[in-house]
């Protein structure tokens, strides 16, 4: 990974989780957000739904591959967290390898470039703190 540096702060995944841009690749989500730096950061998450550890290494390798192979295409500059999904680890790797090529790298570019905005995710609305309206 020349331009990619590993993203490994709780607080950054929360950051892209909350307020990244998100596509869907089948069998992996990825969500993107710009950095201003001047590389790339990486983040994977393979959760235990995913299975055991065996699976789950697996699937973060497939991961890691299909992003190598499309780092080239990417825009310098953006975070990106990719969560993979249960059917990942049976997968051929190539599947998510032509995703990462065509559909991840235009939705990062598109990111960077500012055609699709960055702001508050639907997926995760903001807990309200106090009384409700109702119960006054």
């Amino acid at each position: 990974m020349v331009f990619t540096q590993t993203l490994n702060r709780n607080a950054d995944f929360q950051r892209l989780y909350h307020a990244g841009a998100f596509c869907s690749l089948g069998s992996a989500l990825l969500y993107v957000m710009p950095n201003g730096l001047p590389f790339n950061r990486l983040g994977i998450t393979a959760g235990k739904k995913i299975g055991n550890a065996v699976r789950r290494n697996r699937a973060k390798r497939i991961i890691r591959a299909a992003y190598t192979a499309a780092e080239m295409q990417m825009p310098v500059g953006i975070d990106l967290v990719v969560v993979a999904r249960s059917t990942l680890p049976e997968q051929s790797s190539v599947i998510l390898t032509e995703k990462f090529c065509t559909r991840a790298a235009a939705h990062c570019n598109a990111v960077s470039s500012g055609e699709i905005p960055c702001g508050q995710n639907p997926r995760h609305k903001k807990k309200h703190s106090g009384k409700s309206a109702q119960g006054q």
